[in-house]
């Protein structure tokens, strides 16, 4: 490290930061697992015209979301420098999306995954401070209203639900539809007042268009990009023509 233990008391001292700790809150487990098996109680909607089950529209299960968690407005987040105890705090993330740390202040967090959170702070605390900061990031307690978004989009994860949301936006946040997407066959899951779990059917092409209401999202939905199966055919016919245009024997495995 580039500055010593003492200096860097000397230092807190100086800026006035407290080593008061935010009492310790359980950790919010978000650990997702599969799509629960379809029942009586399923139903699918496009337009309140059709009711069918909905086992036939169920995408890829959507595990391990967790870590793809992007950090909004009221998380709670234990941050940690190794080897400096005079840098660990607990903080909660403000309003503007930002949290106050020692010697750097305000850092802005908001919409960033845990890695990219560590590092930012590591590149701020190396920029006058640390010649070498290693920043670990514990998230103790989640944003209540998220939303998750799953299938052939760009950045699939969890993600804080933050002002009015739309299904455009939400799906700006995932990055955008992936190469093999299917534009028409989005699936928005969501609980009713009666517990019953339904899904919705959009089509986004219509909704860009002007054509079709662009819905809002509200906390706890599952919003599912299915592909275009005419798409992964033409991509997996791509690869197999590169594939032997670099070796031609392959056509004997087939």
């Amino acid at each position: 490290m580039r500055i010593s233990s003492c200096f860097l008391g000397a230092l807190l001292a100086f800026h006035g930061f407290s080593s008061a700790q935010t009492p310790a809150a359980q950790p919010l487990d978000l650990r997702v697992g599969a799509i629960p098996a379809t029942d009586s109680t399923d139903r699918i909607t496009d337009g309140g015209t059709r009711t069918a089950p909905t086992s036939q529209y169920l995408a890829t299960p959507v595990v391990g979301l967790a870590r793809d968690y992007r950090v909004g407005p009221n998380d709670l987040i234990d941050v940690e420098v190794f080897d400096l105890d005079n840098l660990k705090r607990t903080v909660r993330v403000n309003a503007a999306g930002a949290i106050s740390l020692p010697l750097i202040g305000q850092v802005v967090i908001a919409g960033l995954t845990s890695q990219e959170v560590e590092q930012r702070i590591a590149d701020r605390y190396r920029e006058k401070y640390l010649q070498n900061p290693q920043v670990s990031i514990f998230i103790k307690e989640f944003t209540t209203e998220r939303i998750t978004i799953e299938g052939a989009v760009a950045r699939p994860g969890i993600f804080p639900l933050t002002g009015r949301m739309t299904l455009l936006r939400a799906l700006a946040v995932a990055g955008g539809f992936g190469s093999i997407a299917n534009t028409s066959q989005v699936m928005l899951y969501r609980e009713n007042d009666r517990k019953v779990r339904e899904v919705s059917v959009f089509d986004v092409e219509k909704i860009r268009a002007g054509k079709s209401e662009d819905p809002a999202i509200k906390g706890d939905d599952l919003i599912v990009v299915q592909r275009d199966s005419t798409r992964v055919l033409l991509k997996d016919s791509v690869l197999r023509d590169v594939i032997d245009s670099i070796n031609p024997f392959s056509v004997l495995g087939r």
